[in-house]
């Protein structure tokens, strides 16, 4: 069962709207194939009831769906019942209290007393054609702290109208070993019952209680996409596919593998939720290789591959480039660009990315043609000018300035100029020694084209085209960086060698 609607919405500052809420139950149940969702509590608001109606119309119109639809419930004398009737469900899931210290302080009732408000509302459900889940809630403590407690109520819950147990880790409590035992002790007392487990994950051991759980007997899961939910979230449900799939092969699972990053990532943009890079499964880093012995390894019968199979999620392995990278990484990305480079021409590509890397850690695939672009044509002519070293001041109220230190066959000049832009002033400083050292002028700056990668972010390679005219001949040159100035800098430095 996912949950990622009503429980994964108790995630801090989420609040799905209506229409998200009917897209990601349709997402969850047609494309995903879970059994079942659970979408809301009964009776938080206006909002809420409305969502409801509108999952429910829809599932009723669709009549495999409209018994995975189940909602919170309360013991409330049947005030969810007529919330629930109104909304158009048709499966209560009815929170109880599985532990002895919630049932006395919280309560303050005596367990009696607990088990006739349950009888009663289960039969006015039953009367209602509702059919009823119950939540033991704090069950985790209470198999710690109450078993007695815990086994005289669902002793109780044997002889009543139910259709599942939900024992519930509510705050994330458990271990492994206690998840297998606990879940173990009531398969073996109730060995006709369906038993879910609903695991949180503030210890982080989510996964492996879930895992553990279903080695015990369990028959369902409750899990949330992104692991979302209240704390440290809920089980999350990508990684606990992927490990059911790969350690418990006889344990059989509805949910369509491929479907899993693309429900992620919509539920990612409804909620606000973001995804960290690295999260199984899902993160944006997890099937990309960094290190270039990996993709050597990737190359050589595929040394660092595992199960985790992108393309079992509707993914592809991407290979990072960057100052780990080798030419292995760099080969892959060519591949799939289809740009072939020989092996010199390879060697100084892998150079200027590491070079590059140190300054940017990571250089996407769509910056390669650039940096290959770049490297290749400053094979076309002798370093006899290097742009030694500059200072680019650009404050409010005054006019920008450079102060340039140009090499110019081993020879340092210097000069200082301001002009309209950053730029502006270090060609103005630029004239200045050209004028002083030569009787030519340069060239004229007759175009000037910037291009960064589509779907860069504010700290992407950055390439400048500059087009240059002397006398009656027009060439163009092309400087490469992440940053725009340095980057037209680097592409006049290319025209100072050229002349």
């Amino acid at each position: 069962m996912d949950t990622t609607l009503r429980d994964g919405e108790q995630t801090s500052g989420v609040s799905f709207s209506v229409s998200e809420k009917l897209t990601i139950a349709k997402l969850l149940l047609q494309e995903l194939k879970v059994d079942r969702i659970e979408i809301a509590s009964a009776r938080v608001s206006e909002g809420e009831l409305n969502a409801v109606k509108k999952i429910t119309e829809w599932a009723a119109s669709n009549t495999d769906y409209i018994d995975k639809i189940e909602v919170l419930t309360f013991v409330d004398g049947g005030s969810s019942i007529k919330w629930m009737e109104e909304a158009g469900a048709k499966v209560q899931n009815l929170l109880t209290k599985g532990s002895l210290n919630h049932l006395t302080h919280q309560l303050k009732k005596t367990p009696e007393q607990h088990f006739a408000e349950i009888k009663n509302v289960i039969d006015l459900a039953a009367t209602k054609g509702i059919k009823t889940n119950v939540y033991l809630e704090d069950w985790s403590n209470g198999m710690r702290n109450s078993p007695e407690y815990v086994f005289q109520f669902l002793d109780f819950l044997a002889t009543q109208n139910i259709e599942r147990l939900l024992l519930p880790d509510t705050l994330g409590v458990l271990t492994p070993d206690e998840s297998f035992d606990f879940i173990k002790q009531t398969r073996l007392r109730y060995p006709d019952t369906h038993i879910d487990f609903h695991a949180h994950n503030d210890y982080d051991l989510g996964v492996s209680n879930v895992m553990e759980a279903v080695k015990a007997g369990a028959n369902g899961l409750h899990l949330t996409i992104n692991g979302m939910g209240e704390r440290a979230g809920n089980a999350p449900l990508a990684s606990s596919i992927a490990v059911l799939n790969d350690f418990i092969p006889d344990v059989e699972v509805s949910v369509n593998e491929s479907a899993l990053n693309k429900v992620s990532k919509l539920v990612e943009t409804f909620s606000g939720f973001r995804i960290p890079v690295n999260k199984p499964v899902v993160g944006d880093n997890v099937f990309t290789q960094t290190a270039g012995i990996h993709a050597d390894g990737d190359n050589k019968k595929n040394l660092y591959f595992n199960d985790l199979l992108p393309e079992r999620f509707g993914r592809k392995r991407k290979y990072a480039l960057g100052k780990t990278s080798g030419k292995a990484n760099i080969q892959k990305n060519l591949q799939d660009l289809g740009i072939s480079l020989n092996d010199a021409e390879l060697k100084k590509v892998t150079q200027r990315i590491i070079e590059l890397g140190d300054k940017k850690e990571v250089v996407s695939q769509e910056d390669l043609p650039y940096i290959i672009s770049d490297v290749l044509d400053s094979e076309s002519y002798e370093h006899r000018v290097i742009v030694e070293n500059y200072v680019l001041t650009h404050s409010k109220g005054l006019m920008p300035s450079t102060t340039l230190q140009l090499r110019v066959d081993g020879k340092i000049y210097e000069a200082h100029a301001q002009g309209d832009g950053q730029f502006d002033a270090f060609m103005n400083a630029l004239r200045i020694l050209y004028k002083e050292q030569s009787d030519k002028q340069l060239p004229e700056l007759i175009d000037y084209a910037v291009r960064i990668p589509p779907g860069s972010h504010s700290d992407a390679l950055c390439e400048t085209i500059i087009t240059w005219k002397r006398d009656t001949h027009e060439f163009i040159t092309r400087g490469l960086d992440s940053d725009q100035t340095v980057s037209a800098i680097k592409a006049t430095e290319k025209m100072l060698n050229l002349l």
